[in-house]
């Protein structure tokens, strides 16, 4: 459901939608904990900002093309089905050039996935990452997009 709200705000005039997002229990304590300790004016602006973030990334990963080099970065609950994120890999096997895995907690893994290929497979591993919801978290990093890469 969306709800269109438009209202004066110190003059100003503010045209927002109001949308509803389920989040889990733990993931809203530390939304919360960043509203306090980075100073966002409440859950709303933290959101927006999220997705400004998120919109921008996704933006430039789309717009590449050709031959490029990049790293993935992952974060895991530890007892996740590690069956999912491997056959995800094994199913990228031509682009994977090397990754980490490391214990950063008791509770989670992360791992760094080196990647070398083409722009459009590159993007299909990434949403593959990003759709599974065992996933915490993800960061692309481009390095190089020159036509030919070397690694």
């Amino acid at each position: 459901m969306y709800l269109n709200v438009c209202a004066d705000v110190n003059n100003l005039v503010c045209n927002v939608t109001i949308i509803s997002v389920s989040v889990p229990e733990k993931l809203l304590e530390r939304v919360e904990n960043s509203i306090r300790e980075q100073g966002f004016a409440n859950r709303s602006e933290i959101v927006r900002q999220a997705l400004r973030t998120f919109i921008m990334e996704s933006r430039s990963l789309r717009e590449l093309e050709g031959e490029i080099a990049a790293s993935i970065t992952i974060i895991y609950e530890r007892d996740a089905t590690k069956g999912q994120i491997s056959e995800i890999q094994h199913s990228f096997g031509d682009i994977i050039s090397t990754f980490l895995h490391a214990h950063i907690d008791e509770d989670h893994c992360l791992e760094v996935i080196v990647v070398k290929g083409e722009a459009d497979n590159i993007r299909k591993l990434v949403e593959a990452f990003r759709t599974n919801e065992q996933i915490s978290q993800i960061k692309v990093f481009i390095l190089k997009s020159p036509k030919k890469v070397a690694l």
